[in-house]
């Protein structure tokens, strides 16, 4: 068996994501309130006091907002690394001792039958990672806020059966709107979002090397600067022009700011 997934949420607004097991389940990043979360939880059909841990990509608000009051209502350990914990340190309300877990980040780590291993990437943030996750040669990912896509991210996320990679905005929407250049230089920066473009030519560049990717959600939309057709159309067409069949070599799905994902049930692949 695999692993179950669904986008809680995906954005600038706020970012949650439901990964498990049979026996483990996790959330990656709890960037809405924890009424919010419960409800989410509880729309999918799954309990939030069955959470074992909360693990932390970097700490901005809309990854952050509610780790503290869930790990304190539910007793969650929350995971993060030690560049983050000294971030958010003092912003989410006390912790547990037993809850503060800290990795390394590059270093693998088990969470019950779950093997983790948290990865830089670029972003403007401490210490920011991306996470794969295994489990009976199945691999998900999660791999948004990246900035820029170094040649490490590419091989990290090589040979996942479900990836979620962020596709924040349209280049040209987001330097035609009303943000201020300052926002936009650092949205478009190293250290910011990768745009549709990007996620798709990331995409193409892996499989063009006898890469694996099963399924890609596309993620962390941007309300101002995309919107769901284009994201999905503009990776579409990318792929396409390489000759890259949509639905045979690979399948493309969508993630949301403002509601949850389908549930993916993750097999092995074959």
């Amino acid at each position: 068996m695999g692993f179950t997934f669904c986008s809680l949420a995906s954005g600038s607004s706020g970012n949650c994501q439901y990964i498990a097991s049979e026996d483990t389940h996790i959330l990656v990043d709890a960037g809405l309130s924890g009424k919010k979360i419960k409800e989410c939880m509880d729309s999918i059909g799954k309990e939030i006091e069955k959470i074992q841990a909360i693990l932390v990509t970097h700490e901005h608000s809309d990854h952050t907002k509610g780790i503290g009051i869930l790990s304190r209502r539910y007793n969650i350990p929350i995971y993060a690394n030690e560049k983050t914990w000294n971030e958010i340190m003092g912003k989410i309300g006390k912790v547990d001792e037993e809850n503060i877990k800290v990795f390394n980040t590059g270093e693998e780590f088990l969470i019950n039958d779950v093997k983790v291993k948290p990865y830089e990437v670029s972003h403007d943030a401490a210490d920011p990672v991306a996470y794969s996750f295994f489990r009976n040669d199945t691999k998900i990912t999660i791999a948004t806020d990246l900035g820029h896509v170094c040649d490490n991210i590419k091989n990290e996320i090589r040979d996942s059966d479900l990836l979620l990679l962020e596709s924040n905005h349209d280049v040209e929407m987001l330097k035609m709107g009303s943000y201020p250049w300052f926002l936009k230089k650092r949205v478009m920066g190293d250290q910011g979002h990768i745009s549709n473009e990007v996620a798709g030519e990331t995409i193409a560049e892996i499989l063009e090397s006898n890469g694996y990717i099963g399924h890609v959600l596309l993620g962390h939309l941007s309300r101002e600067n995309n919107f769901p057709e284009l994201a999905y159309q503009t990776v579409k067409n990318i792929l396409e022009d390489k000759k890259i069949k949509i639905g045979k070599d690979i399948t493309i799905d969508l993630t949301y700011r403002d509601r949850i994902s389908k549930v993916y049930e993750v097999k092995k692949k074959l």
